[in-house]
């Protein structure tokens, strides 16, 4: 199939990627002049583990280019994927003016019957706005609701193998189209859920506020284990063992972050006030998560008796998870921006999200090693739970150390082998 994808972030490069490498001729288009230089130089701007080697593959075989025309990459294409930003707005309601401004282009495409899909995350509604627009310029297009599940790091692996695929749509037509262009991705007998529009818009929403809200309950269990003396670690394992649970979205720590968790939550929630509704546990979520950060910077006030101006602190992970270089409502930043308007000096390292933490906060000295971040710190303070810090090497940590402190708020040692090595340990609802 001809097929367009309109913006190359996280979402829409990591689609283009995987659309192309089963066979379709696929455009990506992007209005950035230097992002478009770098991906027909072969640089991808984002990292995502899995994605060069099919990058290369099908660039090289010319199943993918770039384009900064958009009438032209869509007057060619069939298929046109939506997979534009939609951020927070100041009421926490998702922006959707480059959805809007793009389908009022597309709309005056005439000529054909093209499927107009949206990959971004949009709220409940926009779909129908769509065919509006659509339909007020006599536009023959489709509007299909096909919302993406890819986790950053994951990206790869969760397109190629989906757990499932949600296409919204009452139209026969791009019902069958949807089924022909994914049944490569679900041999294996993975399912393809066909609903409406608006089911498919609030499944996406759905999926996001249900995780970020296990991922709250465990932090606010925390604050009581600590309290009651109970392991949240132990917690965690005998309650994920029950298969009504499950085992993941259950562990501690700084609270969630990222571009999508943050974003979606709080656009669920301003969606259910527009139609007078309150989602108590979804109002919660955010709630707790938001205080999640404090909770933690007390622990780091605490030891340092309320006054931390003039420490210097070691923070190892920037990134809002491990595997990728987004930095987006990352913890590690808003700790970061605390620390330094309280008179801390930071020394902070990440494998990969350096640069972009960099960006946003230009004072950062820029540090290659994790333990040449070490040197002359007061603390070690733990965000990020990057492989590379699991096991790390003990003595010379407490050698760079000026007091053998650990903040970890990812929860990575077991405290009783900290105590041992005579560090001063502190994590998230454990003692």
């Amino acid at each position: 199939m001809k097929i367009a994808v309109i913006g190359t972030g996280y979402v829409g490069l990591v689609t283009g990627v995987c659309l192309a490498e089963t066979g379709n001729q696929v455009v990506c288009v992007d209005k950035d002049p230097h992002k478009l230089a770098q991906l027909r130089q072969g640089q991808i701007p984002i990292y995502e583990p899995g994605l060069e080697p099919i990058f290369r593959r099908v660039t090289s075989q010319g199943r993918l280019i770039f384009s900064e025309n958009l009438e032209e990459a869509a007057a060619r294409s069939e298929l046109i994927f939506l997979a534009l930003p939609t951020p927070e707005q100041e009421d926490g309601s998702a922006d959707l003016s480059r959805v809007l401004a793009v389908t009022e282009i597309l709309a005056r495409l005439k000529d054909r019957r093209r499927l107009i899909i949206t990959k971004s995350t949009v709220p409940v509604g926009t779909a129908a706005r769509m065919k509006k627009l659509l339909e007020a310029e006599g536009s023959p297009a489709i509007v299909v609701s096909n919302p993406e599940f890819l986790r950053e790091g994951f990206a790869i692996e969760d397109f190629m193998k989906p757990t499932r695929i949600v296409v919204g749509t009452s139209h026969p037509e791009a019902r069958e189209i949807m089924a022909r262009l994914y049944q490569p991705f679900v041999r294996q007998g993975n399912p393809i859920y066909f609903m409406s529009e608006e089911s498919a818009e609030l499944a996406k929403y759905a999926a996001n506020a249900f995780l970020a809200m296990k991922i709250s309950f465990m932090n606010e269990l925390a604050r009581l284990a600590e309290k009651c003396g109970a392991n949240i670690d132990d917690v965690r394992l005998s309650m994920g063992a029950d298969d009504r649970i499950g085992k993941r979205f259950l562990f501690a720590g700084l609270g969630y972050g990222g571009s999508c968790f943050p974003k979606d939550v709080k656009a669920l929630a301003h969606t259910a006030r527009s139609y007078g509704l309150t989602l108590a546990l979804t109002e919660a979520t955010l709630q707790v998560n938001d205080s999640q950060l404090e909770f933690f910077k007390n622990k780091i006030r605490q030891r340092f008796d309320g006054e931390i101006q003039g420490k210097t602190f070691a923070v190892w992970g920037l990134a809002f998870k491990p595997d990728t270089d987004d930095v987006r409502e990352a913890p590690a930043l808003k700790l970061i921006r605390w620390m330094l308007r309280e008179g801390a000096r930071i020394q902070a390292f990440d494998p990969e999200a350096f640069g972009n933490a960099w960006k946003e906060i230009p004072e950062l000295p820029k540090i290659n090693d994790m333990y040449a971040a070490l040197e002359g710190a007061d603390a070690l303070v733990i965000c990020t739970e990057w492989t590379q810090f699991r096991t790390p090497d003990f003595e010379k940590i407490a050698a760079a150390l000026t007091r053998k402190i650990i903040f970890d708020g990812r929860n990575l040692y077991p405290p009783d082998q900290m105590r041992q090595l005579g560090f001063e340990y502190f994590s998230v609802g454990r003692l």
